[in-house]
């Protein structure tokens, strides 16, 4: 049975599920969902993500993740951990870049939280297991050492809420079947939360998921030292606006079209996470925009040394750059911030007003 006939299933038997219950069936059903069964990364696959645009990328937050150590004093124990590690070449390239201080290369100790089989069999295939602890949860590494967390497009998958504002008020949107026995949006009760003052039609979203891995996050950060980098497209300010989106072989479709064939996002809110975070006891960056982030790491100068080895290859270069780094592509759309241990100053971030 298809994962759309059981949740139509389910919705019949026990009435409309939320937004959030339905992401999370879409992309973890031991059985039918996205990440458990059949994620797709790469050109062959359903999206792209910045490690897949261009090695420059790992490699500048494996430099990062150098200069927090160094910042750090240089402790004799690091743990190198990546959050969503994808296909692992991400982790990769942060580990051609870690070579560069021999030193760093040795104090560290790599871990990768992910729970689908999939692509842990795709991450042992990419980097072996020499080397590499994995734990299904943030919650398994153990904190008696510093830890420089790295993760991009996380938070992106993490499930929403959402709430429409009618006549009556606002109205949690939940997922319902139509009359003609096909997935559908409705509307339900009121929402648990103060979601203020709306316009008609207008959608907010909420994810207790994210604000929980946010408080997570910070705890572990605060517990163990170090410092934790978010990069994901989303919001920089609370706001309204309907971002669920389903893409299946780079196109756009609807969320509710093919329930664990296409990846499900929402945009994350930084705001939320980031405040999480600071309720757990650590400290938070600025908001910074991709591209920015990025040029205050050198990646012109990365991007002029690979030229130089590589004279063929310079337009292509010179393409990967643009699409990380230009307003109209990545650069602004992806934002970045850091959680970190009181007393640290994360390279290539602002420190926020919030601390």
């Amino acid at each position: 049975m298809s994962l759309a006939d059981q949740l139509i299933a389910r919705i019949r038997r026990e009435g409309p599920i939320s937004v959030g219950d339905y992401m999370t069936a879409c992309l973890h059903d031991p059985d039918e969902g996205y990440y458990a069964t059949r994620p797709r990364l790469g050109a062959a696959g359903d999206f792209i993500t910045a490690p897949h645009v261009s090695q420059m990328f790992g490699e500048l937050l494996g430099l990062w993740a150098v200069a927090v150590w160094d910042a750090l004093g240089r402790p004799p124990r690091v743990r190198l951990v990546e959050m969503g590690p994808g296909d692992g070449t991400l982790m990769s390239d942060v580990w051609r870049a870690c070579r560069a201080s021999p030193a760093f290369a040795a104090a560290q100790e790599t871990w990768l939280v992910e729970t689908s089989e999939p692509l842990r069999a795709a991450q042992t295939a990419r980097l072996g297991e020499a080397g590499v602890q994995w734990a299904r949860a943030l919650a398994g590494i153990p904190v008696d050492a510093p830890i420089i967390l790295l993760a991009n497009e996380l938070l992106d998958c993490l499930p929403v809420h959402q709430a429409v504002f009618t006549k009556e008020g606002w109205r949690e949107r939940r997922v319902g079947v139509d009359a003609w026995g096909a997935l559908a949006f409705t509307l339900g009760e009121v929402p648990p939360n103060d979601l203020g003052d709306g316009a008609p039609g207008e959608v907010r979203e909420w994810s207790p998921a994210l604000e929980d891995l946010g408080r997570e996050v910070g705890a572990t950060v605060a517990k163990a030292g170090g410092a934790a980098l978010f990069i994901d497209y989303g919001r920089e300010a609370a706001g309204p606006g309907d971002t669920l989106q389903a893409l299946r072989r780079h196109a756009k479709e609807g969320p509710l079209d093919h329930p664990g064939v296409a990846d499900l996002t929402a945009h994350a809110d930084f705001p939320a996470f980031l405040g999480a975070a600071r309720q757990a006891g650590a400290h938070t960056t600025a908001i910074s925009a991709q591209g920015d982030f990025l040029r205050s790491l050198g990646i012109g100068l990365r991007a002029e040394r690979l030229t130089a080895a590589h004279p063929d290859q310079a337009a292509v270069i010179a393409r990967q750059v643009q699409r990380l780094i230009a307003p109209d592509q990545m650069g602004n759309l992806f934002k970045v911030a850091a959680i970190h241990a009181p007393g640290l100053t994360p390279p290539g971030l602002l420190p926020s007003e919030r601390a």
